[in-house]
């Protein structure tokens, strides 16, 4: 089975649709799938809902989705950094799903791991818990929460070897290997492919199985989200 397509275009085709569930990785703009979203953003779809820590900056990654009104809802932990996020959800243009990041987290580990729900102290007595169940386990109140697979997932790795084993490098882990492990159908972007057996068994952070389809994407731009620099 040949996971690797030439470009993010052909490797969204015939998976993305409107109205999907969409799982992206990353940690602001670090780590982010970006020419996987460009390529998402030019395929028109639309209603999407999109679960991602945050939804990057107004003109790069998930940002740029918003701008082309294609998500209608976002499940995330962090809104900051976009104004035209915020823009459409005080005006009530946008749905959003506010999620703790640690729960957020392992609501997606836990949809990869095939476990529904779980219950977490995360949120208890707050408006995290509105109408979720609420159980006591040892004298401590713990609260439901539901687990997160996704329709299709778009996920960053540094590496990959052509069956689809990853290594990801340094922060730009993050999310990611929830997200790949909750897709139904995984599009992973690399910077660098190698062929099978190149990639130690003992390196590797995420295995093939997770792994549907592959891009390569050699010079990503890996903006700075914020560069603060000290005075001469």
């Amino acid at each position: 089975m040949n996971k690797v397509y030439p470009d993010a275009a052909s490797a969204l085709d015939g998976i993305v649709k409107d109205g999907q569930t969409i799982a992206v990785g990353g940690f602001g703009l670090c780590g982010i799938p970006e020419e996987l979203i460009l390529a998402l953003r030019d395929s028109g779809v639309t209603g999407l809902t999109a679960i991602s820590n945050n939804a990057g900056v107004d003109d790069f990654g998930l940002g740029q989705l918003l701008t082309t009104r294609q998500i209608k809802k976002m499940i995330s932990s962090y809104v900051g950094e976009n104004k035209e996020f915020a823009r459409q959800y005080l005006a009530g243009e946008l749905e959003l799903e506010f999620t703790p990041q640690g729960t957020l987290a392992e609501k997606l580990r836990a949809g990869g791991a095939g476990i529904p729900a779980f219950f977490t102290k995360t949120g208890v007595g707050t408006i995290v818990a509105d109408g979720k169940e609420v159980r006591e386990f040892d004298g401590e109140q713990y609260v439901m929460e539901r687990s997160l697979v996704a329709d299709v997932s778009l996920v960053k790795a540094y590496m990959a070897d052509r069956a689809g084993n990853l290594v990801f490098r340094k922060t730009a882990r993050n999310f990611n290997p929830n997200v790949a492990m909750a897709g139904k159908i995984t599009i992973v972007e690399v910077e660098k492919l190698v062929e099978v057996g190149e990639i130690d068994p003992d390196q590797v952070h995420l295995p093939s199985i997770f792994v549907q389809r592959i891009v390569v994407n050699p010079t990503p731009e890996k903006r700075i989200e914020q560069r603060t620099v000290r005075a001469n």
